[in-house]
């Protein structure tokens, strides 16, 4: 039940059954984020539209919309076996996200907990 409940929180609803459900352990702190790029060479996926990530983006985050994301799937192919971390305004994007690349069999996929909105609450900056 705990994982259902973070889940609510962030807006997410999944189905515990699922083989590509969402554990805790996939949900990641900005500041633990921050961390693995340095540590484990991870990649940032900024699933937020053009207009917001035109605004402010972390650097050296990867930008494919949400929208988009499907259909430029071969773009990451390079990360398949990397740690790799989705991003959005505030979490839920993002989730959905981390959904569809552990589908097209990505094995390290991340999702930071509160989006850039909380990447900025931790202190961190962005361009």
């Amino acid at each position: 039940m705990r994982l259902f409940s973070r889940y609510c929180q962030i807006g997410v609803f999944l189905l515990i059954a699922s083989p590509f459900a969402i554990a805790e352990t996939d949900v990641i702190s900005p500041n633990e984020a921050a961390t693995m790029r340095v540590k484990n060479h991870a990649v940032i996926v900024d699933v937020r539209e053009n207009d917001d990530w035109n605004e402010h983006q972390i650097h050296g985050a990867i930008h494919i919309p949400l929208s988009q994301l499907n259909a430029r799937l071969a773009e990451l192919e390079p990360y398949k076996n990397h740690p790799v971390i989705t991003q959005c305004q505030a979490g839920l994007r993002s989730a959905q996200a981390q959904l569809i690349l552990k589908a097209a069999g990505f094995s390290k996929v991340y999702l930071m907990n509160g989006g850039i909105q909380a990447w900025h609450s931790q202190g961190f900056v962005t361009e």
